[in-house]
């Protein structure tokens, strides 16, 4: 008989399957947060396998280039002007230097100064002198015929009757005649005198100083291209040439870049235009301004083709793809913007939107 104070012992029938004890919750959180972050990369992985990736074209910045050149030949002078130096349109470029052509223009001027004398000689008329001159000269020549023929008719008479031989009558014969044609001589100068020149001598002499102004014309637009100007505001870009080098006409001396005349300057292929028209207007990002990005609009688009590019459009065979050149100018004026710079575009992510 069991005393009620005394303990009863409580022994468990199925000691196997007692409830096992619960771990702490501090122990769990490290296991959620490593099952996160396996979950996070799994996503992050299938996303980027997934994703569309991103269609990059480089194309170049570029500007009106104009390699200035002159149209004579000579030695240069001076240079008035310096590498990357702005300079205005009409602005110095080149003095070249030609005594040869300085000299003959010296010789125009003079030949013009000679053929305005003839004009004015003619317009002038003959002088008072030379008329009297001639016209003393006509009165001589009638009195030799007034002479010449007295003496005839004595001869003649006398041959008649006998008197006078008949080669003195010949001689009496020819000294009239001769009289006559040197009386006729001296009449037609008597009246050119008179009259002056003729309308074709003044036509002639007018013709005259009409060339040598021409000829001062030709000489003096080859001493004006002696002077190289530039034609627009632009940059100087290259200094081919440096004073006291001899130039031919065609050989670049100065190279400018206008940089108010820029576009950015794209080649694609031919699947990659066939979405794009003139007027379309798109970002483009630029590496040498730290990655700015500018927006541009299409003004050019090649007519033909320029080039192929290869490029497998089916797995059963391979295609040649030609390549369009693009020009693109962009929207605001981007001071920072130069020549060379590259730019990029995302073809794809131009289409998405």
């Amino acid at each position: 008989m069991q005393t009620p104070d005394a303990p009863v012992e409580t022994v468990p029938l199925h000691p196997e399957k007692a409830p096992a004890a619960r771990p702490p919750a501090s122990t769990r959180i490290p296991s959620i947060i490593v099952g996160l972050i396996v979950a996070v990369i799994a996503g992050l992985s299938i996303w980027y396998l997934v994703r569309p990736q991103p269609l990059l074209v480089q194309g170049e910045v570029d500007a009106t280039r104009l390699d200035i050149a002159a149209r004579v030949d000579g030695r240069v002078a001076d240079i008035p002007v310096g590498r990357g130096e702005n300079v205005a349109a009409g602005a110095v470029l080149v003095r070249i230097d030609n005594p040869e052509t300085l000299a003959k223009h010296e010789q125009a001027l003079a030949a013009k100064v000679v053929a305005e004398a003839q004009l004015a000689n003619i317009n002038a008329g003959t002088r008072a002198e030379v008329i009297a001159a001639r016209k003393a000269a006509l009165e001589r020549a009638e009195a030799s015929v007034i002479l010449a023929q007295k003496t005839y008719d004595r001869i003649s008479q006398l041959a008649e009757h006998g008197n006078a031989p008949q080669a003195r009558l010949d001689q009496a014969t020819d000294a009239l005649h001769e009289s006559q044609r040197a009386t006729d001589q001296a009449k037609s100068a008597y009246e050119q005198a008179v009259n002056g020149y003729t309308r074709e001598e003044r036509e002639i002499a007018v013709a005259n100083v009409q060339k040598a102004v021409a000829d001062i014309a030709a000489v003096q637009s080859i001493i004006d291209q002696m002077v190289v100007y530039a034609p627009v505001a632009s940059q100087v870009y290259k200094r081919n040439v440096e004073p006291g080098e001899y130039v031919s006409p065609g050989v670049p001396l100065i190279t400018l870049v206008d940089l108010g005349d820029m576009w950015v300057h794209f080649d694609l292929r031919e699947d990659l235009v066939e979405t794009l028209k003139v007027g379309d207007r798109f970002g483009v990002r630029i590496p040498a301004l730290g990655d700015r990005h500018i927006t541009v609009e299409v003004r050019l688009i090649g007519t033909k083709g320029e080039y192929t590019s290869w490029r497998a459009t089916r797995a059963t065979g391979d295609f040649d793809l030609r390549t369009f050149s693009i020009r693109a100018y962009p929207v605001d004026k981007v001071p920072e913007l130069r020549p060379g710079m590259s730019a990029y575009l995302d073809v794809r992510a131009r289409a998405r939107r």
